[in-house]
């Protein structure tokens, strides 16, 4: 047995295992001399070779591929990777490439085409990315309309996205399907098995959309699907992996914070955050009670079945360090800096995360030994050096740059580490290394950046609702790393007020008009911490397609493939792809 997790697990399906690995609590070796400005500028250069080779060789395809120095799109078609980096651009101080950028998607973007689309990604990644951009429009110097930031191009191509969205979430349950087809809705056979993540992973972009446009449709249906799979967690307090969204049935029965679930977890939080919401910070909360009692082990995070608890899998997942990061979100420092450890530690013993690690082997799991330069342990590491300076978390960022420069750069980009054993490379740029690796890294180099504003500095703005506070900080991240101003959800709620102004003459004018009581339905308001009520369910047409037999494979999760070992109604299978 190799590396930090050699202890030797004894009895792998007890909870009652003790693990005999002990890693230091507090910090290591501090990070001596360390020239933060020259690893912030390294950072910069990082952004630029990647973001100049796929404008120059990729787009307006939506991802680089670095080897062959060409472009592909994976995600839908929308350019996305410039989607993507837009408001890392500002975040790097490039106002100017910003404009442009703005200007070049006014012109090109297009929903209206037949494309099969992950709602998951097309979400975070193009909803969270277009309204994170409106938001900074102002700050970047773009010339926004009368009425910002309830209104302007890119909000209404965010709406337009989500629009496209909403068919997949009329189901019996309220649970979305994992794909939508942005032309025609969803496709007569598509799978009725999403993962977790996929269906909670809506709040903090469609609460944003219902706020700013006052159509209370979008947090509607995210607040829907939270709800189903509260509802749906087991007797001791967990969730599975993927849930068939008509039945309501676990399908993939392993419960954990990594692939196929995180982003669930994060969404209950910094919706919490951003709507001052208790509910959802009280889900979180219990979720976080049976975690720590079913599956933490000595600061380290197991898979178990969500029905009895028992261990199914061993193993830590690169998605998982995203983690530690959350739990300074909600105060909790010292448990997260141990995990953060932990995690810290399989970097420095390949140089980055494997996609999944044998914890009490102390080495990668077989066919999961690459490295897509994703950004979870330096989100977490940017979290905690704000709340710690503790000197090792810019080690941390350290590491990331020297390795990141000396196996993933290449002549046209940065690739996907293929195999951390060997180094071998993959040709892809996934369009996240711009949006989420480059951006924290900088912002962990980068203290005095405008998105750490303490609130000493701000801006009114005044729109046609009345007197607005935007950039006094506080921006809370998307799981694509796209900053929202939770400021602005409270610019145009006026426009919702006079909305129901109107509704109430109405009202008045029909039950003058009627002997009997004329009932005009008022839309919830999103901005109160109360729960938006939910939208009728679609039962016809989700009898309709439960009968259809499925063309697709029948786990489908549109974050990241859970792969590896899933235990599907009860039975472990192995995945040989």
């Amino acid at each position: 047995m190799r590396g930090p997790g050699a202890a030797v697990l004894r009895c792998l399906g007890s909870l009652l295992c003790l693990w005999a690995l002990r890693l230091p609590a507090g910090p290591v070796a501090a990070a001596r001399g360390l020239d933060v400005a020259s690893y912030r500028e390294r950072v910069r250069a990082m952004f630029y070779h990647a973001y100049e080779h796929y404008l120059e060789s990729a787009f307006p395809y939506d991802e680089l591929r670095p080897l062959t120095c060409d472009g592909q799109d994976t995600w839908g078609s929308f350019s996305l990777t410039l989607i993507d980096a837009l408001d890392t651009l500002l975040i790097l101080g490039n106002v100017s490439e910003f404009q442009r950028v703005v200007n070049v998607l006014q012109e090109g973007l297009d929903f209206d085409i037949d494309v099969n689309a992950s709602v998951f990604e097309t979400n975070i990644r193009v909803v969270g990315g277009l309204l994170s951009a409106h938001l900074l429009s102002r700050k970047a110097g773009v010339e926004v309309e009368a009425g910002w930031p309830c209104s302007g191009p890119l909000l209404r191509m965010a709406e337009e996205a989500a629009r496209k969205l909403l068919p997949a979430f009329q189901t019996p349950t309220g649970m979305p399907y994992g794909t939508v087809n942005l032309l025609h809705g969803v496709n007569p056979g598509e799978t009725p098995v999403t993962c977790t993540a996929g269906i909670g992973t809506f709040i903090v972009e469609f609460a944003t959309l219902s706020h700013l446009t006052g159509d209370p449709v979008f947090e509607d249906v995210a607040r829907k699907a939270l709800k189903a799979l509260w509802k749906n967690r087991s007797d001791i307090g967990l969730v599975g992996n993927h849930i068939d969204v008509i039945t309501a049935k676990w399908v993939a029965q392993d419960a954990g914070i990594g692939a196929g679930v995180d982003s669930y977890f994060e969404y209950l939080v910094k919706g919490a955050i951003l709507l001052q919401d208790k509910e959802l910070m009280s889900m979180f909360l219990e979720y976080n009670k049976a975690i720590k009692n079913y599956t933490k082990f000595d600061d380290w995070y197991l898979w178990v079945q969500m029905y009895k608890g028992t261990v199914s899998m061993p193993v830590f997942q690169s998605l998982e360090a995203y983690w530690p990061g959350l739990q300074s979100l909600i105060g909790d420092v010292d448990n997260a800096m141990r995990t953060f450890l932990n995690y810290y530690t399989v970097w420095k013993q390949f140089g980055g995360l494997p996609e999944f690690y044998n914890i009490p082997q102390g080495y990668t799991v077989d066919k999961r030994e690459g490295y897509p330069l994703r950004p979870e342990l330096i989100e977490s590491a940017m979290y905690l050096y704000r709340a710690t300076r503790d000197p090792t978390l810019l080690e941390l960022g350290r590491d990331a740059v020297e390795s990141i420069e000396k196996i993933s750069k290449v002549d046209c980009g940065f690739a996907t580490i293929k195999d951390l054993r060997d180094h071998r490379l993959d040709n892809r740029m996934e369009s996240f290394f711009l949006a989420e690796t480059i951006k924290y890294l900088y912002l962990l180099f980068d203290p005095d950046n405008f998105i750490h504003n303490d609130g000493s500095d701000f801006d009114v703005v005044v729109t046609p609702y009345g007197e607005c506070v935007l950039n006094a900080g506080g921006y809370i991240f998307n799981t694509e790393a796209h900053p929202i101003d939770p400021a602005a959800l409270h610019c145009c709620r006026k426009r919702k007020e006079e909305q129901w102004e109107v509704e109430d003459l109405m009202r008045e004018f029909y039950s003058l008009k009627k002997t009997k009581k004329f009932t005009l339905k008022r839309p919830s308001d999103p901005g109160e911490g109360e729960s938006a009520k939910d939208p009728e369910d679609a039962e016809k047409t989700g009898e309709k397609r439960r009968s259809k037999k499925s063309s697709h494979s029948l786990l489908s999760c549109p974050s990241q493939s859970f792969n590896s070992k899933l235990a599907v109604l009860g039975q472990v299978f192995l995945d040989n792809t």
